[in-house]
This record gives structure tokens, C-alpha cells and sequence, in this order.
């Protein structure tokens, strides 16, 4: 991970110019599926939406536009090593990560957007062809658009929303095709993310920036016209 602040320090930048690296960060997700039951809150838990199109060729490709409301916490008092700058001095030590002090996460979402390539091919079909089995692919490019909550230097900002980099997917499974329309999807998805530009303390001071690999096991229930 990558902190940088390039300003001078004034009333809306009190920390200026600082640039570190934190090395061998460890992170987790945060499922919050006991929220589900919250209908005020129903997005809180971990989720994916998707919405898309078949071409209904000889392929049997789609398109499809993908979100994943994923979190990302980083681990509290793990050992890390950092390296760099700030307050106008040098340091290269191991740290461990007290989150009085330091504390990073994106629990309103580390948010994956996706524009997809879709195929199906069909395994099993009844006879009226109501029902079906297909095995479903897909592969896309997109971007992320994070909410970063950060504890640095001991000041807590929980950031807006900003588009922050890119990412890029495969998904693979078995989709269910029952009256038509009914669909069940069980696939198993892998994530690259390159979050460029994380808001620090707010727009104009300062940027983060790491890379996250990420696997899911997705369950949605849909319905095809």
C-alpha cells in the first residue's frame, strides 16, 4: 500500500507533505450477513447485481453490466513493515498497525464494476425445454469505486465515494433454468483490482493506492424475459 500527499500543510491539510509504503499487508472481507434481516439497511451485507442481455445466436453470447458490493479491511495490530516519509522525517521499521493510529478499509464497499462477456453452453434440457442446466462463463473489464473509511496519523476520515482505479474478471458455473424464466446461478468468480487513487483525508489531500486479488463464491437468483 501507498500513502502520498504532495501539499503544504495548511488549516484543511494539517499533515502536508508526506509519501510511505506499507509492505505485507493483510487483509479480510467482511460478509455482514447478519444484516441481512435490516430491510432499512438491506445493502449492507455483501451482495452482486448484474443485469445483461443474450444475444440468443449460435454461441448463445451475452453482454452483461456487473456490480459487487465486496469489503475490504485491512487487519488490525498485524506487524507490517513501512517505509518512506512524513513530518519531515525518514524511517524504515517494522510497525504494527494500532488502529487508534492507522486503520484502512472500504466496508461501504470496495465496490466492483464490470462490463462482461457472456456464453452459456446448455448440459441438460427438458424435453418442452422448460427446464435447463447450462454451464456459464464470463470475462470482463471495469472499475472500482470504493468508500474509503482511514484512520492515519490518528485523524479518522470516512471518504465519499470516488472512482479509483480498475479492475478485471472471470466467473464461471452452473446456471438453472427453470419455467423460462426462473434462474439459479452457483459460479465461482476471481477478481483483479487496482485501486490507484483512494481518497485520504478527503479530495485534494492526499491518495492511497494498493492491489487486491480476490475470489467469491456467488449465489443469485434471477429472472430472464
Amino acid at each position: 500500500m501507498h500513502f502520498k500527499n504532495d501539499g503544504a500543510p495548511d488549516l484543511q491539510n494539517q499533515y502536508g507533505t508526506y509519501d510511505f509504503k506499507v509492505y505485507n499487508v493483510k487483509a479480510h472481507d467482511r460478509p455482514d450477513f447478519n444484516g441481512i434481516q435490516d430491510l432499512v439497511n438491506i445493502t449492507i451485507p455483501q451482495f452482486n447485481f448484474r443485469i445483461g442481455y443474450f444475444f440468443n445466436n449460435k454461441r448463445d453470447e451475452g453482454i452483461e453490466l456487473n456490480y459487487d458490493h465486496a469489503k475490504y479491511v485491512v487487519d488490525d495490530w498485524q506487524t507490517v513493515r513501512m517505509k518512506g516519509s512524513a513530518f519531515g522525517r525518514h524511517f524504515d521499521n517494522d510497525t504494527i498497525l494500532d488502529p487508534a493510529n492507522f486503520h484502512f478499509e472500504h466496508t461501504d464497499g470496495a465496490n466492483f464494476w464490470n462490463f462482461n462477456y457472456v456464453r452459456r453452453w446448455n448440459l441438460l434440457k427438458s424435453k418442452n425445454e422448460k427446464y435447463k442446466l447450462n454451464f456459464i462463463g464470463r470475462a470482463g473489464l471495469g472499475f472500482v469505486m470504493p468508500r474509503t473509511d482511514i484512520t492515519i496519523f490518528g485523524n479518522r476520515v470516512n471518504n465519499n465515494w470516488k472512482i479509483a482505479g480498475m479492475c478485471a474478471n472471470t466467473e464461471m458455473g452452473l446456471r438453472g433454468e427453470f419455467w423460462k424464466h426462473l434462474v439459479l446461478e452457483f459460479t465461482g468468480k476471481a477478481v483483479a483490482a487496482d485501486y490507484a487513487s483512494c481518497l485520504v483525508q478527503g479530495k485534494g489531500n492526499g491518495k492511497a493506492s494498493h492491489f487486491m486479488l480476490a475470489a467469491e463464491l456467488i449465489g443469485n437468483i434471477g429472472y430472464q424475459f
